[in-house]
């Protein structure tokens, strides 16, 4: 992404916010008095508001730091989602077995990391494009991978197989890993009252995700 800095939020600003994913559905009710429903959006998209998370004159002056930097909307950035940011269960360590992120065929060598929600009725497949530089662990059929067998690209998410590691045929391919969500500002203005703040306001800082 050219208009993305590789930068995360303040991460003492965003452990404090508020937010989670968001889904479109349409739901029509019909004459019947039963509904028909439609998803909308075939991917979530998150939102988060970072106002929360400012607590002193000093955090806020660092986020119109950032903001200003960004441009308001113009580019994105990282986002430590304080709720989802692990390929494991919360507490746990990554495990090279965290995540399937493919099935080998003998010839194909880049596989996308993927962290998938659910799994006894319709699992959702997300896509992680932002991975946490040093956090990644690859393996094939459970033996993890290293340098210069696997790489993984910290910008795209993208897992590399060098020539001689291609992953055989039926061969699971998994991973474990960090992440952070890339999002953007929602705003070009950035509205604070300083007096209002000072007396406890919270400012209002919306985010929201750049869904790859």
């Amino acid at each position: 992404m050219s208009d993305f800095h590789e930068i995360r939020f303040p991460l003492d600003v965003s452990l404090g916010g508020r937010g989670g994913p968001e889904r479109r559905t349409e739901i029509v009710t019909l004459g019947s008095n039963r509904e028909a429903r439609n998803a909308r959006w075939a991917h979530s998209r998150r939102r988060y508001e970072a106002g929360y998370g400012v607590k002193n004159l000093a955090q806020l002056a660092q986020i119109i730091e950032f903001f200003e930097e960004r441009r308001g909307r113009l580019y994105g950035f990282r986002w430590r989602d304080r709720a989802d940011f692990t390929s494991c269960a919360p507490g746990a360590t990554p495990s090279p077995t965290d995540q399937r992120i493919g099935t080998g065929d003998g010839a194909r060598a880049a596989f996308q990391l993927v962290k998938t929600y659910g799994g006894a009725f319709s699992p959702y497949a997300r896509q992680i494009v932002k991975p946490v530089g040093g956090t990644v662990r690859v393996a094939v059929n459970g033996v993890e991978k290293l340098a210069p067998d696997a790489s993984v690209d910290a910008t795209t998410g993208l897992v590399t197989f060098a020539p001689g590691a291609i992953p055989s045929q039926g061969a699971a391919v998994t991973a474990g890993f960090l992440f952070d969500t890339p999002v953007r500002f929602d705003t070009d203005f950035l509205e604070i009252d300083m007096q209002a703040f000072e007396a406890g306001a919270i400012p209002h800082i919306p985010i929201i995700e750049i869904v790859p």
